[in-house]
């Protein structure tokens, strides 16, 4: 298969950005736009997207949200190539790292990313669990998807040390793994949102997102559960809007 053909143009938020990504590998979907309708952001905050991949997320934050300094950090240099890309056929100002999240102290502030700098980071890291999930033979649709024992707790402190006081983290995970994410955002987080995602109604949830604040003292919330599809397997309005880029969803204090 030629490059041009491993190479696909895809539209999100009912086309307000399009993004070019490999067929193969780890590709963007819900996940990715999730993420970006529930995370909140002022003009001129500092935002940092984990794991950005072809910068599904990060860029869906700016397009809602003009105005944001963003910068999309991704271990696979191809893919940060094709976030790069995708910036700047989007018109959207952001700056593109090639960094393992996992990295030290200094490797981020060698990029700019010194600790207390930070007012906003998102992230989807790998999640499937390996004891029950096959890893692709695919290297790269592996590391997006599969986590090690230390990858969530590493994600999260790579996001504790360089977000400022009172900086806000919001990651999406397996519902199932909903003990794992209070353990890891037990050590300098607080104020801690959690919405569960839902496939079907009636159904136990897929997903949950989280949003967390560092040094936050307020008590945890547990927000009433959204679902993805109604019974009849319909997107609900709902759904749509957030699909389309039309409308958030609300993990901030009311």
């Amino acid at each position: 298969m030629s490059e041009a053909t491993d190479i696909t143009e895809d539209a999100f938020l009912g086309g307000q950005l399009r993004l070019k990504q490999k067929r193969s590998g780890h590709r963007a979907g819900h996940d990715a736009i999730l993420l970006a309708a529930a995370t909140e952001a002022r003009i001129g905050d500092r935002v940092v997207d984990f794991g950005a991949g072809v910068g599904t997320a990060g860029l869906a934050l700016a397009r809602r949200i003009p105005g944001i300094r963003l910068s999309l950090v991704e271990i696979d240099p191809e893919l940060a190539e094709l976030a790069r890309d995708n910036a700047a056929a989007n018109a959207i100002a952001a700056e593109t790292i090639v960094l393992d999240v996992t990295a030290d102290a200094q490797g981020f502030a060698s990029h700019g990313l010194s600790p207390d700098s930070v007012d906003v980071v998102l992230m989807n890291p790998p999640f499937n669990d390996p004891a029950r999930h096959r890893g692709s033979p695919d290297r790269l649709r592996h590391t997006a998807h599969v986590a090690t024992e230390e990858t969530l707790h590493a994600w999260v402190h790579a996001a504790r040390r360089i977000l400022r006081s009172n900086g806000v983290l919001t990651l999406i995970w397996r519902a199932d793994g909903i003990a794992d994410v209070l353990e890891a955002l037990s050590r300098g987080f607080g104020s801690l949102a959690i919405l569960p995602v839902h496939g079907e109604a009636g159904r136990p949830a897929i997903r949950v997102l989280v949003r967390a604040v560092k040094g936050g003292r307020a008590p945890t919330r547990l927000l009433p559960g959204l679902m993805l599809n109604d019974e009849a397997r319909v997107s609900k309005n709902e759904m749509m809007e957030i699909l389309e880029g039309r409308a958030a969803l609300p993990l901030m204090e009311p």
